[in-house]
């Protein structure tokens, strides 16, 4: 374990801290791109193993985030104690090798399986990743910093996107997930060889308050007094689950409203949106690390107005038959909704303590993901399912139909079900999906007011103030 040594400076030479923040970046976004892939190739692996909506939500959703977060625990507390550099490097080995894997699946429950074993490698990136930016950066930096690391999200987005849709297009799904395992193995080893693990609490003013090592239980009790982590949380929550809702059902969603292929959507839609959701999450940690010394709630405020403003834009999107308004509507209201990637995690470590710090982002993450990312996808698709059910319910047409009747390819309704019929299924999973996921993004409300509310026990509750 490194010794606790603040000296209230950054560690290491501008340009090296720049490398390492750098490549935890580059590793954060490959965690991206192969967690959020299953999104951007959803529709032909709903219609090759003829799920329901709620079924893939499951899969891309809940069936990934509880092992993703349980998992998380135990690593964060290895990373109070032992090299985090190397924990990092080995569990992106391990994800990459699951990656590969999930291009080999058959089905639902071999597809399951080996995201759950993705999910365990990639628990070991956030928690450790967040305690070493700690260490690199001093509190008045970490913003900015984590806003660096934040982008791996959008990027990752913007890479499975920009090259998963055009690969699927050409060739299949499985192909795409070949391809991004790829990378993973060399930049796992290159990692290994040439990050320096700082010493805990180095970046942090002498004098702060850092108490011994504690077990899991203590750690946590002193978290959960603070009032801030739970309204962070709360906000969190929420936008992940509209952000999970998102990430695995906007592509589906845009190919039945506008008639579009995976490639198609994935240039034309999703890529612009990620390309904003990462200028929104750098933007805000260079404008909160301006405004902190006037403003020192800045850090909250900021993306809780802009939560607040991304709503109309994206029910704007979701609904409107036109196709350059919607990209345009999309990609705005991403970028005001992303805002709150870097500064949530600059928020948890200010609150912690250098020797807990990735055991606090753990037990953010297990509620945040577990109850956010991996119930959002679930509700989506069970809402999806549920509209789409509710408008068949009495139509001549459907009669003796269920929703999964009307799963498969248009070619596949047509030979099993007949012209007439396979249109109006189309148009129910169309518009029970739609239904679905503007429920889903009008929680961009509530999580806005969460971020504002956060700023009445802020500066109560900082170990390390951010000025």
């Amino acid at each position: 374990m490194s010794e606790l040594t603040q000296t209230g400076k950054a560690y290491g030479a501008p340009a090296y801290r720049g490398f390492v923040l750098g490549t935890l970046t580059l590793v954060y976004t490959l965690s991206a791109v192969d967690r959020l892939l299953i999104g951007v190739v959803a529709q032909p692996i709903i219609n090759e193993f003829q799920l329901k909506d709620w079924e893939f939500g499951l899969l891309s959703g809940f069936g990934f985030m509880i092992t993703y977060t349980l998992a998380g625990i135990p690593i964060a507390r290895a990373a109070e104690q032992y090299n985090r550099v190397r924990i990092i490097a080995v569990c992106l080995f391990i994800w990459s090798i699951m990656t590969m894997l999930c291009g080999l699946a058959w089905g639902f429950v071999s597809m399951l399986i080996f995201r759950i074993g993705l999910s365990i490698g990639e628990a070991g990136c956030v928690p450790p990743a967040n305690s070493l930016i700690g260490d690199y950066y001093p509190a008045r930096s970490r913003a900015k910093a984590m806003a660096i690391f934040g982008l791996g999200v959008p990027l990752g987005g913007i890479c499975a996107n920009l090259i998963g849709g055009p690969v699927t297009d050409a060739y299949s799904w499985r192909h795409t997930f070949f391809l991004f395992a790829l990378p993973g193995i060399p930049i796992a080893i290159m990692m290994w060889f040439t990050a320096a693990e700082p010493p805990r609490g180095y970046s942090d003013e002498p004098g702060t308050v850092t108490p011994a090592a504690e077990k899991l239980w203590p750690t946590a009790r002193t978290l959960f007094r603070k009032t801030t982590f739970w309204w962070i949380t709360g906000a969190s929550l929420l936008a992940s689950m509209t952000g999970g809702a998102l990430a695995n059902f906007q592509a589906p969603l845009f190919q039945r409203l506008h008639e579009m292929s995976v490639g198609d959507v994935a240039i034309k839609f999703v890529f612009p949106m990620a390309t904003g959701a990462a200028i929104g999450s750098f933007s805000a940690g260079w404008l909160t690390e301006r405004l902190t010394p006037r403003h020192p709630n800045a850090i909250a405020w900021i993306p809780g107005v802009a939560l607040i403003g991304s709503l109309p834009l994206y029910l704007v999107s979701l609904s409107t038959p036109t196709v350059a308004l919607g990209v345009a509507a999309h990609a705005t209201a991403a970028t005001l909704m992303y805002t709150y990637l870097g500064n949530q995690f600059a928020i948890i470590q200010g609150i912690s303590a250098a020797n807990s710090r990735a055991t606090a982002v753990a037990l953010f993450l297990l509620m945040n993901n577990l109850l956010g990312s991996g119930l959002g996808p679930l509700v989506a698709g069970g809402l999806s399912d549920m509209f789409a059910g509710v408008a068949m319910t009495g139509s001549a047409w459907a009669e003796g139909l269920k929703v999964v009747d009307c799963k498969g390819t248009s070619m596949e309704l047509v030979q099993r079900l007949g012209e007439t019929v396979a249109g109006h299924c189309r148009d129910v999973t169309r518009d029970g999906l739609q239904q679905s996921l503007l429920v889903m993004v009008s929680l961009a409300l509530p999580t806005g007011l969460g971020f504002l509310l956060a700023c009445r026990g802020l500066q109560k509750d900082l170990v390390s103030k951010l000025s």
